[in-house]
């Protein structure tokens, strides 16, 4: 384990104080002085004077530290924090006699405070390995030579080389070389992509095998890794309600125990004639138990550990507040293409009318070429055989119906039905569900070619264990067409859905789901994928963005962003969520429940600064061990 200068001079302060008090422990024994003498306050005699001084030298050995943090946060205003109740309590263990009490209180705190830096740095690990996806430099061919040059001086549409082994330092496209890249950084999937000329990639990723060159599409403030690498930075500035009510606890919980503290201590004697030394050890146990370490560590540590946890999956959760509402989420909404759906259209079904099937796309394929259009260039794709552009003449894009051209002399019609009947084409109408694209030559009905997104292979398995995890409400809402829309539904077995949508009836829509659900704490999650979902990522109580590590408006308005492009992610999240509040539930009440106990039996009388000192931190430990489950990702 890697530890700081400051945690090794610790250590080192550690062992000579063990050391030095079990030296000091059998010398004691073996003159026959009284170690551990009746409680009376301001007790010593010459017989134990010397072992009072070298009991104040290991003290301050293991506690100046302490003591001077106390001391300097008075004078700032900060007077009921853990180092000045430590301190009181420990120098009235002295006051006391208990001298070797005093010292175990001090140096079991020590041991406590070093075990819980060692939980936040490893907690830390797995969220700083993130960080360390920022690339140093970028590879740029200068006069012939390979340079390297701060990315920060790249621009938009400047090439840049990288080799095996190294990382990518900005977005861009191949546009020359073949490898395979390690995305895992970025996404969380182990397995390599293979990538060639014309594919997208991503800065943050590593090159595993081909020199490549890239086209750079964003400048690096503007990159994956930059975005990224804000969003963990800025991770931990939105706390959760458990982290808000730890802190706010320990606010007013510390000094009311103060005081209850000092009236333990003074009313038993000034009313009812009570030995003052032994009612005041009950005080120093008060005062060392009320310590809220425990509450004010472990809860930030469970949360932070589960945004470590959720990164290691490949899901960026842009704070603690949003891990909590993940645990809550209820209902959850999905936009269909491209988040339920692959956003793909691909031909599905081709019904040819005097000629083969062939035939009829190949004389589709060649209207659509020139098209940019996403159905054109799903017809254009799917004809196996090259094409002969040579063969077109006159292509006339008619907005909203189709592809006018002339084939070998022949007028070509490529459209939907609007298209067939201006030209007065009779056509065979079909029920299939999808976008229907016909085909007439020289006035004469070819056929006709069904286009249609599929759902994504996981997205099945996904709803069905959100459905598993509790989830009351699935809904999915689109602009595409009623008839479409009603088939994915039924496919994936959604709840409600609804369709034919523009952007702002979205935002109505969803506004509309959040009044109707059932109770304030059962919250609703958005899941989009592009800049036009940005609005009701934004609106919703969650904001799930899906597979965009390049889609600014998408990571900018979500509150959770997936980085790969897998619905079964989501589910993850809400595991991640719920294991995280449970753990942070626990603590609260471990916490509690046991310093209350033990309060309670110091008030009796059936406790003592060594039961104090489990209560203060052996509780913390505990609380900080099981917090740092909340890292584990099965």
């Amino acid at each position: 384990m890697n530890i700081t200068k400051n945690e090794k001079h610790l250590v080192q302060r550690l062992v000579w104080t063990l050391i030095l008090s079990v030296v000091l422990f059998l010398l004691a024994r073996s003159f026959n002085l009284n170690t551990e003498n009746n409680i009376t306050i301001f007790y010593y005699n010459s017989e134990n004077l010397w072992l009072l001084i070298a009991s104040l030298l290991i003290y301050l050995l293991i506690g100046y530290d302490i003591i001077w943090k106390a001391i300097r946060n008075i004078f700032q205003g900060t007077i009921f924090d853990e180092n000045f109740l430590m301190t009181i309590a420990t120098i009235g263990a002295f006051l006391i006699g208990q001298y070797s009490e005093g010292i175990a209180v001090m140096l079991f705190y020590q041991i406590g405070e070093l075990l819980q830096r060692s939980a936040v740095n490893k907690s830390r690990k797995s969220i700083g390995e993130l960080m360390d996806i920022a690339p140093e430099y970028a590879n740029i061919v200068e006069n012939g030579e390979l340079i390297q040059v701060d990315p920060y001086d790249v621009s938009i549409g400047d090439y840049i080389v990288v080799l095996p082994g190294e990382r990518m330092p900005l977005d861009g496209i191949v546009s020359e070389g073949n490898s395979s890249l390690d995305t895992s950084a970025l996404t969380g999937e182990s397995l390599p992509i293979d990538i060639a000329k014309g594919d997208q990639v991503f800065s943050g990723s590593i090159n595993l095998s081909g020199k490549i060159i890239i086209q750079v599409e964003k400048e690096y403030d503007d990159s994956t890794v930059a975005n990224i690498l804000e969003l963990v930075e800025n991770a931990t500035n939105q706390k959760a309600e458990a982290e808000v009510f730890a802190t706010t606890f320990a606010r007013y919980y510390t000094p009311v125990v103060f005081f209850a503290a000092i009236a333990l201590a003074v009313i038993p004697t000034l009313f009812f004639g009570q030995n003052f030394a032994i009612w005041l050890e009950r005080a120093l146990i008060f005062l060392v138990v009320s310590c809220p370490c425990a509450l004010v560590v472990s809860i930030p540590l469970t949360f932070f550990s589960g945004i470590g946890a959720a990164s290691k999956i490949g899901v960026l959760v842009k704070g603690s507040n949003y891990l909590e509402y993940l645990a809550k989420v209820k209902t959850i909404v999905f936009d269909k293409t491209g988040t339920l759906t692959y956003g793909k259209f691909q031909v599905a079904n081709i019904k040819a009318n005097g000629i083969s099937k062939e035939e009829l796309l190949k004389l589709a394929s060649h209207a659509e070429y020139f098209s940019n259009h996403p159905i054109a260039k799903s017809i254009v794709n799917s004809y196996p055989k090259n094409l002969n552009p040579d063969n077109i003449q006159n292509a006339q894009e008619i907005s909203g119906q189709g592809i006018k051209a002339e084939y070998q002399g022949k007028e070509l019609l490529v459209g939907n039905k609007t298209l067939m009947l201006k030209h007065q084409i009779d056509i065979l109408e079909t029920a299939e569900i999808g976008s229907i694209v016909y085909v007439a030559l020289d006035g004469d009905f070819l056929g006709s070619l069904t286009i249609t997104d599929r759902p994504k292979e996981n997205a099945n398995e996904t709803i069905k264990e959100l459905r598993n995890l509790g989830i009351n409400q699935i809904m999915m809402l689109t602009g595409d067409r009623d008839l479409v829309a009603a088939k994915i539904a039924d496919e994936l077995a959604i709840d409600h859905y609804y369709a034919e949508l523009l952007p702002q009836d979205k935002v109505k829509k969803l506004e509309e789901i959040i009044k109707d659900k059932d109770t304030p704490k059962d919250l609703v999650a958005y899941v989009g994928d592009g800049i036009n979902d940005a609005p009701v990522l934004a609106l919703a109580d969650v904001g799930i963005a899906m597979g965009n590590l390049g889609s600014d408006a998408a990571i900018e308005a979500a509150d959770t962003v997936i980085m790969q492009d897998e619905l079964n992610r989501i589910a993850d999240a809400i595991k991640v969520g719920r294991k995280t509040l449970r753990i942070a539930i626990q603590n609260l009440v471990i916490a509690l429940s046991i310093k209350i106990i033990i309060l309670i039996l110091a008030t009796f009388g059936f406790a003592n600064l060594w039961l104090a000192v489990f209560g203060d931190v052996g509780v913390t430990i505990i609380a900080v061990t099981n917090a740092l489950r909340a890292l584990m990702v099965k």
